[in-house]
């Protein structure tokens, strides 16, 4: 018996030892992530003169008035708005035609359902690049360029894909006989949509949703390209201007840096259950 409880005791020994360090490997990581973060929050408080200096050390004196420069001067108010009109619209556009799409795929029984979810995978695989000069034409002439409506439309496009792709993974993890069940009592192909396969998939939707509200949030190529009046201008466009070809306000960029990503952390912090939820519940299905 004692030889029992001695084995007992050096498992559990080990096992706190084991999750000793798996809690010093998370803080150390945590660390590393949050360490950048703070030196920018740190640095958008200084002056240039005392970056340039001492770039460790903490100001003297906070300078708040960074912030104020960098929203009222870098317009980021306006740009702020701009880049919530775009990822708003983008989320609910690709949020109903890629639910819709993925229920097809998933649960609908038809010959090329494989072919056709394999042809929007495609589109994970073309880079942004090879498309940019065609669609400056073509948006040139259909007068869509300096329109958020000229931006919304390829956020759309490449969002499709990655929603399109997790949403099937969630429809298919959803028992058939629910399925069964709704249509013997009469269900159409639409109502075992919106009753059976959104409630169900909530999850899909937060992490898909988060996922394109996050990178349309920051993305900066199209819409530098696309979008050159101040009005229209999206965030991520317009903390460019804070740097110049002979100068560059370290300090005030770092503070509209901060503000360009206070919102993201927020939605983060908020969603941050449901994030885990639906990458396990990715992990594990069928």
């Amino acid at each position: 018996m004692s030889a029992k409880t001695e084995t007992i005791s050096v498992a559990n020994h080990r096992t706190k030892v084991i999750h000793g360090f798996i809690y010093a490997f998370l803080i150390l990581l945590a660390i590393i992530y949050l360490l950048p973060l703070a030196w920018v929050v740190i640095t958008s408080l200084k002056d240039d003169a005392v970056l340039m200096i001492s770039p460790w050390e903490l100001p003297a004196r906070p300078m708040f008035e960074n912030y104020s420069f960098a929203w009222t001067m870098g317009h980021l108010g306006t740009a702020t708005l701009n880049s919530f009109i775009v990822c708003s619209i983008t989320l609910l556009f690709s949020m109903i035609f890629g639910a819709m799409a993925a229920f097809a795929i998933a649960r609908m029984r038809w010959k090329l359902s494989k072919l056709v979810l394999t042809y929007f995978m495609i589109g994970m695989m073309i880079p942004v690049h090879c498309v940019l000069i065609p669609l400056f034409v073509q948006f040139s002439s259909l007068k869509l360029s300096n329109t958020l409506i000229g931006i919304i439309i390829p956020y759309i496009t490449f969002s499709l894909p990655i929603t399109i792709y997790i949403m099937a993974g969630f429809f298919e993890g959803i028992p058939d006989e629910l399925f069964e069940s709704a249509c013997i009592d009469g269900c159409s192909v639409y109502r075992m949509f919106t009753t059976v396969g959104i409630p169900l998939a909530k999850t899909g939707f937060m992490v898909t949703g988060l996922m394109s509200f996050v990178g349309n949030w920051n993305e900066l190529l199209l819409a530098m390209v696309f979008i050159s009046k101040e009005a229209k201008k999206t965030l991520p466009v317009s903390l460019t201007k804070f740097v110049g070809p002979y100068h560059t306000n370290y300090c005030q960029m770092f503070a509209a840096i901060v503000i360009a990503v206070i919102p993201t952390i927020i939605v983060y912090c908020v969603f941050a259950n449901q994030i885990v939820e639906g990458l396990t519940a990715g992990a594990v299905k069928g």
